[in-house]
């Protein structure tokens, strides 16, 4: 903070003290606490005892405002000494283990992180020993002013203002969009732009070729009508999935913009709502003329009986039109986000099936539309035939089910005989006993390369997600007699889930199987799919930057495996000296040089759910090229405090040491080291900017507001952006 900054905040030390303190002027632990917004109670008493000089049990003004500015203005040594006498506890002048271990354990609290005592333990030896230069047993504060001087980078942030480290960070206000180049702006998004202009050139050019044949509010009802032709046709080539998921593998996957099927839909969604309303509209207006001549009907005769010569099908334009009108509205109003988040997906599904009953009014209303619909009926039909005659083919079984004490479902469904599917590809799955007509779609986590099942990790969100793990901690949920391939699959499962959970505990103390409930079962369940997704570009890039945001892993823990067994497979061996080597990993298949994978989670247990994945993924890359970079991984977690604040400058060097001890982290159990709070994205990128393995794609799963902050990163950066959402 700047002079000014430090100025201001102590105005409002002294602001906020007046309104608390009472008529002594003097302000107890509770008062202290409610006047800098801090709650933690360990620091907070820390803080107060050192604040409080003569040791009366209250502060005044005078010594809150003579501590803090020392701190605020005092030398690098001031705030140093001041965080020693914070970890000195008993005022000795000396931090012995006890000390040592009492603070550290309250870090872990502030970062909501939980580990064994024998862990907690395995940390203070680590700082302590590490401090502990004279092996007198306590660190003085020239031994840790010493220690702290091999840490850089928390050395520069002792001299951050203590008003940082006295209060919370306000809320993070929205920062405006940084300025993009216009030049390489329109260079990533002229795919984008460009089918925008021709979408809008084409309506205005239907609009026109219509319009000029009548005159008045019918030339505007007609050029509508002819847009709407178009449009409403175009809403379902747009949810043709199947050949959307074909046209990936095309030439014009380079062309038209796929990856926004969803979001054009959306857009041709409202602009068919806005038409057809100025479509009826006018044609209101244009009745409304007529009525007023002699020898016409009334307005009510010409919107709600058919009258020949009106348009549509025996006259009926009008109250088709009325009905259309309805529908539309109400299809998007219950598709509206905060209808479709708020756990009334039921609504969102039955309102859009309306779809089938709009078309047929469509053909009804304009005696044209056929045309239009020709084609595109035909193919979602024929769309919808193959679904359906793939999901009624058989019905498969879920053989195994992992409820994650994090909410998380991990199914393990039998693969069908010729289900072919690319990493990161997703499917509708469909479970009768949770749910007859319902579909959802999820990412499929396990790699193409493993032949006998099919993984989902399903994280409860809404209704029927958080149904589904409560009807797997039933236990008369699981079928008692499953078929023999089912038998078959669940044995083999069991053996691998087995070997899986040996490693992860060999590996790491924190264990993805704690606290895990693990059930073999035989319930019935349908698929329809695979879908494709951004990620298939994945296989084509040369440095891949793929970024999970919590479960937004799922996609790529199918690409991660998919990626290691191809790697696996170019392994040469020297049939002498049984050297081994990798071939270039560039081929028609695969032209990757880097992959670096960063996984962000709010807390530690959400990184539970593919832990023993990527410890294996760790190890194969160690075996098969030590000491290689290939695969880097990046794990990031936020609700961790980082160096930055003094509440974790000691855990975030304990963990460092034992880090580096021990080859592993302490988090996580991987030899990748969990790094506190958000990553920088700046730094993130510019490292890999440096590293200059080819051209770099980010692929991004999670939030769409982190999604919004990564594009603006890699539009700076000059990175292709893949955002892979349903």
């Amino acid at each position: 903070m700047s002079t000014a900054e430090d100025a201001e905040w102590l105005r409002w030390v002294r602001k906020q003290f007046g309104s608390i303190a009472g008529q002594d002027k003097e302000i107890d632990l509770q008062g202290f606490k409610t006047a800098l917004q801090v709650k933690e109670s360990f620091f907070a008493e820390r803080f107060f005892v050192l604040f409080d000089a003569d040791g009366s049990g209250t502060i005044s003004l005078e010594e809150l405002l003579k501590a803090l500015s020392l701190l605020v203005h005092g030398s690098e040594m001031d705030k140093l000494r001041f965080l020693f006498q914070v970890y000195d506890v008993d005022g000795s002048g000396s931090i012995d283990p006890d000390e040592l271990r009492l603070v550290l354990r309250c870090c872990l609290q502030e970062s909501a992180i939980a580990l064994p005592e024998e862990r907690l333990t395995d940390l203070t030896l680590a700082l302590f020993e590490a401090a502990d230069k004279d092996r007198s047993g306590s660190i003085t504060f020239e031994e840790l002013r010493e220690e702290l001087e091999g840490f850089p980078e928390v050395m520069e942030n002792l001299t951050i203002s203590a008003a940082l480290w006295l209060k919370p960070p306000p809320p993070s206000e929205r920062r405006p969009r940084p300025r993009c180049p216009r030049r390489a702006f329109w260079s990533r998004h002229r795919g984008d732009v460009r089918c925008a202009c021709g979408y809008a050139a084409l309506n205005a050019l239907l609009f026109a070729l219509a319009a000029p044949r009548h005159a008045g509010s019918l030339a505007l009802a007609r050029g509508c009508g002819r847009c709407l032709s178009f449009n409403c046709a175009l809403l379902a080539v747009l949810m043709l999935r199947r050949c959307l998921t074909w046209l990936r593998a095309t030439p014009l996957a380079k062309v038209l913009p796929l990856d926004q099927h969803i979001l054009f839909h959306q857009i041709v969604g409202y602009v068919v709502l806005v038409l057809a309303a100025t479509h009826t509209g006018a044609h209101v207006v244009n009745f409304s003329r007529l009525a007023q001549q002699d020898g016409h009907p009334a307005l009510t005769e010409y919107l709600l009986r058919a009258r020949p010569g009106t348009g549509g099908l025996w006259g009926t334009a009008s109250q088709t039109g009325l009905v259309l009108q309805a529908l539309l509205l109400a299809t998007a109003a219950f598709s509206s986000p905060c209808v479709r988040r708020s756990g009334h997906f039921e609504v969102f599904y039955w309102t859009h099936l309306s779809y089938i009953s709009i078309w047929i009014l469509l053909i009804l209303h304009g005696p044209h539309f056929w045309k239009w619909f020709l084609v595109p009926g035909c193919l979602f039909v024929l769309e919808k035939v193959l679904g359906l005659a793939w999901r009624r083919a058989g019905a498969l079984r879920i053989v195994e089910v992992n409820l994650l004490p994090s909410k998380v479902t991990h199914l393990v469904i039998e693969r069908p005989q010729f289900f072919h599917y690319k990493p990161g590809d997703y499917i509708y799955l469909n479970i009768p006993a949770i749910a007859s007509y319902e579909w959802h779609p999820f990412t499929i986590s396990s790699a193409p390369e493993q032949q006998d099942t099919l993984w989902l990790h399903i994280r409860s969100l809404g209704q029927w997600t958080t149904k589904l793990y409560e009807y797997f901690q039933q236990p008369e949920s699981l079928s008692p007699e499953p078929k023999p391939l089912s038998r078959s699959l669940r044995a083999r499962s069991a053996r691998c889930w087995a070997q899986e959970m040996v490693t992860a505990l060999f590996t790491s103390q924190v264990s993805t199987g704690l606290g895990e409930t693990h059930r073999l079962c035989s319930i019935k369940c349908y698929i329809d799919g695979p879908y494709g997704t951004p990620t298939r570009r994945i296989f084509t890039s040369e440095h891949a930057v793929l970024i999970g945001a919590g479960i937004g892993i799922t996609p790529f823990a199918s690409i991660l495996q998919s990626i290691m067994y191809r790697y696996r497979r170019r392994k040469q061996s020297c049939p002498s000296c049984h050297y081994s080597w990798c071939k270039d990993l560039r081929d028609e298949e695969m032209t990757l040089r880097k992959v670096d994978f960063i996984w962000i989670n709010r807390d530690q247990k959400h990184f539970e759910w593919f832990i023993s994945l990527l410890t294996k993924l760790e190890l194969e890359q160690a075996e098969q090229e030590p000491g290689g970079r290939f695969l880097e991984m990046h794990m990031y977690m936020t609700s961790a405090l980082g160096k930055h604040d003094m509440k974790g400058i000691g855990l975030q060097m304990a963990l460092d040491l034992l880090a580096a001890k021990e080859q592993r982290d302490s988090i996580t159990g991987l030899r990748t080291r969990t790094q506190p709070g958000r990553p920088d994205w700046s730094k993130v990128f510019g490292k890999v900017a440096e590293e200059k393995r080819g051209k770099v794609q980010v692929f991004f799963c999670g939030s769409p507001a982190l999604a919004k902050v990564i594009r603006v990163h890699c539009e700076r950066f000059g990175f292709l952006f893949f955002y892979a959402h349903f």
